[in-house]
């Protein structure tokens, strides 16, 4: 890859302006907007206003959009002869409770001594305010130091993302002209370790059902009626056990339909992590995968489906014992999805097999969601990804990987559905950023490489 011209000025110029774009970030974390709490509605305001004024500031056009809950910022860099890329990021933020394991208080920043070096402590400060801020400083040094940038960039920041954005849908559909791109550029993701940046290129989707079995018309005493009374816990533990066979994988007829190998390339860089399933395991008191046999923990993770059991519940589970033959029992099903399985094929067949395996008495109620989300795959072989993936790697100490997400990123799909593109999921948050907890942090590392990064992507993207 041949690097922009500009590009060591640039550079040069982010590190010149670090202690600048440190207090900027500082001003944005400052602001209270927590989306989910309508006390906060001012604040969410004030934030939007805020990102406004610093995109029209460097010199872009950029106005706030109302919604019927907390506004949309939009931005647009004046036209050029680049790509047209959209930026994605979200300025909105979790509460703060319990604010008495907050070390400092949550929108006063601080830089603080972590175990792996400086940090900024705020709430915010990973998810996604400092993620976010890293794309606007690269492009505040590209616009100073060559007028413009090397790609057309539209800005959208979103308000509602932690209160699941009832407004972002209508929002991309009224004005999908205005935000269609060649490119999305996705920042609320994360690196591999605080040395190796990565790209995600594969995200799961979701499926879930509430499934209740019901049987006799109330509970009904064990000593009186157990054994020729049905039992819905017993014909439940039935069903669930049949889901599964001795390796672990899924018996629903069709349930692996479109699900491909990962290719030996991607394979092998993720070998080359290291990554221990004993110390991924043993951190939370385990110490064995219990997924498909033929797959290691993190293919498990991050290429593969499941069908998991959240939660099961029937009859009396309060303290000592009532001995009763309870009237219903049920059961909260999730199974995450990759490649292209049909999540609506998924649920049929899901369905199907308890009302085949239902004995006489008992009747079955679903109350799963229509939809679901499918899987995502990027194209890794758009060379567009080769050079993002090289633009990181010369920034890193190690080469940044194309790695999968175990959960699910709403926004690619919506991109992809209704503004019919591709992303690009680069961030630089780190496993203990503690998002949505208390303490939350940014390692300063991650704030200042970040932004190096992106003003790297930007020039191979547009070169």
């Amino acid at each position: 890859m041949t690097d922009h011209p500009a590009l060591p000025r640039v550079l040069a110029r982010l590190d010149a302006d670090a202690e600048a774009a440190t207090a900027r970030l500082f001003d944005f974390l400052r602001i209270e907007s927590i989306s989910t709490d309508p006390a906060y509605k001012a604040p969410c305001k004030a934030a939007a206003e805020w990102l406004a004024a610093e995109l029209r500031g460097i010199g872009f056009d950029a106005s706030v959009r109302e919604t019927p809950g907390h506004p949309m910022v939009v931005g647009h860099t004046p036209a050029g002869t680049g790509p047209h890329l959209l930026f994605y990021g979200h300025y909105d933020v979790q509460p703060v409770d319990p604010l008495n394991l907050w070390t400092a208080p949550p929108f006063e920043p601080v830089i603080a001594k972590g175990p792996g070096g400086p940090e900024i402590r705020a709430r915010g400060a990973a998810d996604d305010k400092g993620q976010l801020m890293t794309f606007v400083e690269a492009c505040r040094a590209w616009k100073a130091e060559t007028g413009g940038l090397p790609a057309n960039v539209t800005f959208l920041f979103e308000g509602e993302e932690e209160s699941g954005s009832p407004s972002l849908i209508p929002f991309l559909e009224a004005n999908r002209e205005e935000l269609k791109a060649e490119l999305a550029l996705v920042c609320d993701t994360g690196m591999w370790n605080a040395e190796t940046p990565a790209i995600s290129t594969m995200l799961r989707g979701m499926v879930g059902e509430t499934i209740i079995v019901k049987a006799a018309d109330r509970d009904l005493h064990s000593g009186m009626y157990g054994g020729p009374a049905a039992n819905p816990i017993r014909v439940l533990s039935k069903i669930l056990a049949s889901l599964h066979d001795e390796t672990g994988r899924v018996t629903l007829p069709g349930f692996y339909d479109g699900v491909e190998e990962t290719p030996p390339e991607i394979l092998a860089q993720w070998q080359a992590l290291g990554f221990r399933h004993e110390d991924f395991l043993g951190a939370v008191g385990l110490s064995e995968p219990a997924g498909e046999r033929d797959y290691s923990a993190l293919e498990q993770i991050w290429a593969r489906p499941t069908l998991e059991f959240n939660g099961i519940e029937g009859g009396y589970t309060g303290a000592g014992f009532k001995t009763v033959l309870p009237a219903e029992a049920f059961v909260k099903i999730s199974c995450r999805l990759v490649g292209k399985q049909d999540p609506e094929a998924i649920r049929a067949a899901l369905r199907a097999r308890f009302e085949e395996m239902l004995p006489p008495d008992c009747t079955v109620e679903f109350e799963g969601k229509a939809g679901g989300s499918p899987g995502i795959v990027m194209p890794v072989d758009d060379p567009r990804f080769a050079a993002a993936r090289d633009a990181l790697s010369a920034e890193w100490p190690r080469e940044a990987i194309f790695g999968g997400c175990g959960g699910s990123i709403p926004i690619v799909g919506h991109f992809q559905d209704i503004l019919g593109m591709n992303s690009l999921l680069i961030g630089f948050g780190l496993d203990d950023d503690r998002i949505h907890s208390p303490n939350e942090k940014y390692s300063l590392t991650s704030f200042r490489k970040g932004a190096r990064s992106w003003a790297r992507v930007l020039g191979a993207l547009g070169g």
